[in-house]
């Protein structure tokens, strides 16, 4: 029982937080829009570019022995790059293509509603004591469906706790923590993998042009995260936020929604379990072409690490999505004539029109960005300080994880702070012998668990008007209360189970090493 005492020194750091939470809030809506930070960035570039230029800033690259020189945007050359290298930035884009490929699968099989359908299953029919495992696990899934899980989660996590007996307004909090502060861990591929990985083979390319990040090389850490973290959800909330439900009781008038959205239909299940069928037979197929030594899908040695399998893995996926997507939509009728499959790819990719709008503005920078050899020469020069002070490893990684987790607070997409942050951190630790895609993974902890916390995230006022719908009185320190304690144990717990991954050498997706 907690004591008046208690009671107070919880509210003062629940007031201090807040505090915080909208200091940060009033320096993030300054911010303009990612588009026009990375368009201000670029001009800043230019300047920052000639200062260099003029100095004759330079570095000698440890990797080839070759002397990195500083080059001025301003100069005609670099003039002839902006303006005559501008569509040739964008169309080669490395997440471009293959991120667009993607959601055209993963858009039929959202707008089939098979997504919704796998989320909805994933917490219905589970027994009482495993529902808040069961909601949070399914959270990592529902990655695969992007922004679209806060829609479809939020609301049924809460229909999930009432339907058990539980407080709903946990089963709300579960949810969004589950989508938000665990969004860069899923057991599924997810287009968040092939965003990062295009984003990172561009950062490395400036140490070393054989570098390829594909969308499985976190498959591994991103597989076992994806169950510590259900699992860390689900402890702190059965030992310290089902406490506090006690003194949020629902209001006798709630909109509890209709439980019926949380059952599958007959027509339903039977769609799920041939769309499952379908994922088997895809796998089947795969898995017989690559078998024999001399398969197209393996390079020339027979091997199939850096083969064309995983080259074309962004296809495959893509496709993989399409196929169930279509057999799930014709079973329970919402795909009724062929052309409903081009429509509904079509309707994913208007979706994607801000992200690819997005992306014009960073292909540009990052080329710019490349071209200057400023973020080249800031990663040789970042190294070698590192080297000198002897700070290397855990170290290292603690400090850029806080620097990024600070940064998420007030740019919350991640595709945006990856390519702001990505040419520095990337190349600078490739220097420091870590591979690119351990700084990835690390990147993948500070992007997500703080997403929870930044009002910034249009998903934090969603989440108090669903909080909201079964106790009117709650309020920002409501949602802050039951959010901070999680996200704060999920932080600490992924990076322990990072610098675990680490010490032992365990590969972070097929044939990648940690280190």
């Amino acid at each position: 029982m907690s004591t008046p005492l208690t009671v107070e020194k919880e509210s003062r750091m629940m007031s201090a937080t807040l505090r915080v939470l909208n200091g940060i809030e009033r320096a993030g809506n300054k911010l303009p829009h990612p588009f026009w930070l990375f368009v201000f960035l670029s001009a800043f570039l230019m300047a920052l570019s000639w200062l260099l230029a003029t100095l004759n800033v330079s570095a000698v690259n440890p990797a080839d022995n070759k002397t990195v020189v500083a080059q001025n945007l301003l100069s005609a050359d670099g003039l002839a790059v902006m303006l005559g290298d501008a569509i040739d930035n964008f169309a080669t884009f490395p997440a471009l293509g293959t991120v667009l490929a993607v959601m055209l699968g993963v858009a039929v099989a959202d707008k089939s509603g098979l997504l919704a359908a796998v989320l909805r299953r994933g917490i219905s029919r589970v027994p009482a004591r495993w529902v808040t495992f069961a909601l949070a696990f399914t959270g990592m899934i529902s990655h695969a469906a992007a922004d679209s899980a806060y829609i479809v989660l939020i609301p049924l996590g809460g229909l999930a706790f009432y339907a058990v007996g539980r407080n709903p307004i946990i089963g709300v909090i579960v949810a969004y923590v589950s989508v938000a502060a665990g969004f860069d861990a899923s057991p599924v591929v997810t287009p968040t993998d092939v965003i990062l990985g295009g984003i990172t083979t561009e950062a490395a390319h400036t140490i070393d042009q054989s570098v390829n990040v594909t969308p499985l090389a976190n498959y591994f850490f991103s597989l076992a995260s994806s169950f510590v973290l259900a699992g860390i959800i689900t402890l702190v909330t059965e030992t310290l936020l089902t406490k506090r439900a006690k003194s949020m009781p629902i209001d006798d008038d709630a909109d509890v929604g209709d439980l019926g959205d949380l059952k599958l239909s007959d027509v339903e299940r039977r769609g799920l379990r041939w769309s499952g069928i379908a994922l088997l037979v895809i796998a089947a197929l795969v898995a017989l072409a690559i078998i024999p030594s001399g398969s197209p899908l393996r390079d020339e040695n027979g091997d199939l690490d850096f083969g064309p399998l995983l080259g074309a893995i962004a296809l495959l996926i893509g496709v993989a999505f399409c196929v169930v997507g279509i057999v799930y939509g014709r079973i329970v009728g919402t795909i009724k004539k062929s052309s409903d499959v081009p429509d509904f790819m079509a309707h994913g990719m208007r979706e994607m029109a801000p992200v690819i709008v997005l992306f014009f503005a960073i292909s540009q920078f990052l080329a710019y960005f490349s071209w200057t050899n400023i973020g080249t020469i800031i990663a040789i020069k970042g190294a070698e300080v590192l080297k000198a002070a002897g700070i290397t490893g855990p170290v290292v990684f603690i400090g850029i994880l806080l620097i990024v987790t600070v940064i998420n607070l007030l740019i919350t997409s991640g595709s945006a702070q990856w390519a702001l942050v990505g040419p520095v951190f990337v190349p600078m630790l490739m220097l420091l012998d870590i591979p690119a895609e351990t700084t990835q993974a690390l990147y993948r902890i500070a992007d997500s668990c703080t997403n929870a916390l930044s009002p910034m995230s249009p998903y934090f006022v969603l989440v108090l008007g669903f909080v909201q719908r079964y106790r009117k009185s709650s309020g920002i320190g409501t949602l802050m209360a039951l959010v901070l304690p999680l996200c704060l144990v999920m932080l600490v717990t992924w990076t322990l189970l990072f610098l675990l991954w680490w010490a032992l050498g365990i590969p972070l997706g097929p044939g990648v090493p940690v280190r």
